[in-house]
């Protein structure tokens, strides 16, 4: 739990209730999302029992009570996402401050008596409970290291971080990272990657991201297309596992030691597939010889997912399930993969009316001053659409927030939507006697 005052939180909880929705561009709303973040993360700690805070925890005596204080500053796969999308939101607006706060952050992950306090604090609730008793400690993703939430999305913003800011301890954990994914990573024996639960070997949808986010950008990094193989593998391999051919999305699960589908196509679950795809098909070698599959792959998915879009524009929290909330993450990962592939031509131009249409749903859940609502909460895997449906939601948190800058940047300078007239191809019609 992360210690937020009460009246601040119920002041934000009333400002977002009563804001209208967003009505500026997409970069503007972009910017203010980023700049709202910025304003709200304190590189703080505080000891929960005393509620004295530090800055740095230097000479700080040992205590198990003492945690970071705010969600930004932990070590979360959804930080990695949205480290990824204040980059480009750098890259895309000109202006540094958004990588410099990623970097910031990062080295105040790093510094050694900060990681180095809570590494004492791990390995003594370790010793004491097992994998259970870490799970509430700060940071403790960063050294359990175990499963792709821990280490593949921060991993893969930090590659990114290295290649613009080189540093060596960023390059430790990059190749720390690297031999979990290539070498422990539980695997199926086709390489495919799955978790040890639910059921033993089920494969997870969220998992292509969490695993060819990192491995795309190795490859990126170092040029060893193996990199690029093994990513390509896993996108065609969970298509395989996953892909319902009659409704053409993808199932959330797939349990293989019961040879069964989970019951939902969860709408963050596709959308983490069309993200990672987006990804890929960006940084993979134009002479990839998986390069056309995958492309099909992309159009494929691109084409079903439309045919599940509300008429407010938004996806449902179940796609296929227009009696569930309509939600934001989903949609945004779906309006930044349309976005992409049409700027890239990987899909037929005439796809950004649905990514306009979604962005202008998207629009109804924030607000001009960077607020992000509808964001469905942390979700696992459970064998009964009625957790799916009661899913809680929730505001301004990176779960949303890096999907959502993903898709504003994409969509800050995407192509408008145009048809052809019809007036303009009548001449083209000609009576062949």
């Amino acid at each position: 739990m992360y210690l937020k005052p009460i009246l601040v939180a119920f002041a934000l909880f009333t400002t977002i209730a009563t804001y209208s929705q967003a009505t500026q561009s997409a970069d503007k709303i972009a910017v203010a999302i980023a700049d709202r973040i910025i304003s709200e993360t304190p590189y703080t700690f505080v000891n929960t029992k005393t509620e004295q805070t530090y800055t740095s925890l230097k000479n700080v005596p040992f205590s198990m009570d003492i945690k970071v204080q705010n969600e930004y500053n932990d070590w979360h796969y959804t930080n990695g996402v949205l480290n990824i999308a204040l980059l480009e939101l750098a890259d895309k607006v000109k202006t540094k401050k958004y990588e410099d706060y990623v970097f910031k952050n990062m080295n105040f992950v790093f510094d050694e008596n900060n990681l180095g306090f809570f590494k004492k604090q791990y390995d003594k609730a370790f010793s004491e409970g097992g994998w259970r008793a870490i799970r509430r400690l700060t940071w403790h993703m960063i050294f359990r290291a175990k499963r792709l939430d821990d280490n593949g999305p921060m991993g893969a913003s930090l590659i990114e971080l290295q290649m613009r800011k080189p540093n060596s301890a960023f390059l430790n954990y990059i190749n720390e990272t690297n031999d979990h994914l290539m070498y422990a990573e539980p695997r199926l024996d086709d390489g495919t990657i799955a978790r040890l639960w639910p059921h033993e070997n089920t494969i997870w949808a969220d998992d292509l991201f969490m695993g060819v986010a990192f491995l795309c950008r190795m490859g990126k990094m170092t040029g060893d297309v193996k990199y690029f193989d093994d990513a390509a593998n896993q996108v065609l391999n969970y298509t395989k596992y996953l892909w319902h051919p009659e409704k053409q999305i993808y199932y959330h699960c797939y349990h293989t030691d019961t040879d069964e589908h989970g019951v939902a196509h969860w709408s963050r679950a596709n959308g983490w597939i069309l993200m990672a795809q987006a990804d890929l098909l960006t940084m993979l070698p134009k002479n990839h010889p998986k390069r056309q599959a995958l492309i099909e792959n992309f159009k494929q998915q691109v084409s079903g997912v439309a045919r599940y879009q509300g008429k407010n524009g938004l996806w449902y929290q179940i796609l296929d399930k227009t009696d569930s909330y309509e939600e934001i993450t989903g949609t945004a990962m779906f309006v930044f993969g349309i976005a992409r592939g049409v700027r890239e031509g990987w899909i037929h131009k005439d796809f950004i009316y649905v990514a306009e249409q979604g962005l202008k749903g998207m629009m109804t859940k924030m607000t001009d001053e960077g607020d992000v609502t509808a964001i469905c909460v942390g979700t696992g895997i459970m064998p009964s659409l009625s957790f799916y449906y009661n899913r809680k939601t929730q505001e301004n948190a990176p779960m949303g927030e890096g999907p959502v800058l993903r898709a504003l940047v994409e969509m800050s300078d995407a192509i408008k939507y145009s048809e052809i007239s019809a007036d303009d191809q009548y001449d083209k019609i000609v009576i062949k006697k």
